[in-house]
């Protein structure tokens, strides 16, 4: 009895770092998530382009919000929010029953499975990224924010697109606080685009 209470009390003591690791590392993630970075160590993004039809054909995916008179702080809350709104949503792509001739066979379970991969890869993907900007769009218009649109080559440095693979979470926080940056500074050029 005494040698199993003294193995759980050197498991305890050796899992010891671990644990407090753990911790540690949780109690890091989530003061990412919650700290307000000093405004003025957040570079405000290049905004400056000239539209043409090509450019203005992609603001429904390329844009930006800003609310007039909004602090730093109150506008890294609001897209912090809306972010976790649009976080990790589904596709909406569901596994596929191989047709009646081959549903019990191997055939129409490897044609099943890799019919269903190629949906999820083709399709899943570009689903993941529309609805993250759709849920983004309506939230922060909710919020008061009017969206501008931009440039691809400007909208990719501080900007990120969620399918099957994510961004870390302190480069998340990271473009968030950017994109906060550009919500609270001065108003875009070119004309509020409605939600």
């Amino acid at each position: 009895m005494r040698l199993k209470w003294a193995v759980m009390a050197c498991a305890a003591v050796a899992a010891w770092p671990n644990c407090v690791w753990a911790q540690d590392a949780k109690a890091k993630t989530e003061d990412v998530m919650t700290a307000i970075p000093d405004p003025e160590t957040v570079q405000m993004p290049d905004l400056s382009f000239t539209p043409t039809p090509l450019i203005e054909a992609d603001f429904d995916k390329y844009y930006v919000f800003n609310r007039e008179g909004t602090s730093f702080a109150e506008a890294l809350t609001d897209i912090r929010e809306c972010d976790n709104l649009a976080r990790g949503l589904d596709s909406g792509y569901r596994y596929q029953q191989a047709p009646y001739p081959y549903t019990y066979t191997m055939a129409g379970a490897v044609g099943g499975v890799i019919g269903n991969a190629l949906v999820a890869a083709i399709f899943g993907s570009a689903e993941k990224r529309r609805l993250r900007r759709v849920n983004m769009r309506r939230c922060m218009n909710y919020k008061g924010y009017s969206r501008y649109g931009l440039a691809k080559e400007k909208w990719e440095p501080f900007n990120f697109e969620e399918g099957f693979d994510g961004v870390k979470e302190y480069q998340r926080q990271a473009l968030l606080a950017q994109q906060a940056k550009v919500a609270s500074g001065p108003v875009p050029a070119g004309k509020d685009l409605g939600l």
